[in-house]
């Protein structure tokens, strides 16, 4: 598939832009069980521990309890990967209808979404080399630049702060 050029992912902050501030939608969970493994959950189990229970994160030698979970826009996913089937190569868990943006979530602002309780941390998420050889440089400057980097177009990192099962199709709400 073609890399998005810089003049489409521009014009594709209309659309995200558009994201719901307060409450949204769980639009797709994704485990990684292994390096460069995906599996699309229908639900998943979020835990204080182990953040998506199956994930590989807390495997990753020492794991950071401020990257336990990783949460990408839907919209920017979708303008970014060109298509839903291609948003688990982000490396992302749950891909969210929402404005993950510094102003609207700053750290420390938790969000319910299922059973479970998530806060924003103030660890960054940017893109690294394979986000930028799946998706081009284009893309990567595009998160990763001004005003890329403010809205958390790559994502933005969470803990686990209240355990509980996760569905697609869950709202997001901001508390």
């Amino acid at each position: 598939m073609e890399h998005r050029t810089a003049d489409e992912l521009t014009a594709a902050l209309v659309e995200i832009r558009l994201s719901p501030a307060a409450e949204g939608t769980v639009e797709l969970i994704v485990r990684r069980p292994a390096v460069d493994e995906r599996e699309v959950l229908d639900e998943g189990v979020l835990d204080l521990e182990k953040g998506l229970v199956g994930d590989e994160w807390h495997r990753r030698g020492t794991p950071n309890p401020d990257a336990q979970l990783t949460l990408m826009n839907a919209r920017a996913a979708e303008a970014i990967t060109g298509g839903r089937e291609r948003w688990p190569l982000a490396g992302d868990q749950l891909y969210v209808d929402l404005d993950l943006g510094v102003e609207n979530l700053p750290p420390g602002t938790r969000l319910s979404l299922g059973e479970a309780v998530i806060e924003v941390t103030a660890e960054p998420h940017t893109g690294c080399a394979k986000f930028s050889a799946r998706f081009g440089s284009e893309a990567i400057k595009f998160v990763n630049k001004s005003p890329g980097r403010e809205m958390r177009l790559r994502g933005a990192n969470a803990r686990v702060v209240t355990p509980g099962i996760v569905r697609a199709g869950d709202a997001i709400t901001k508390l």
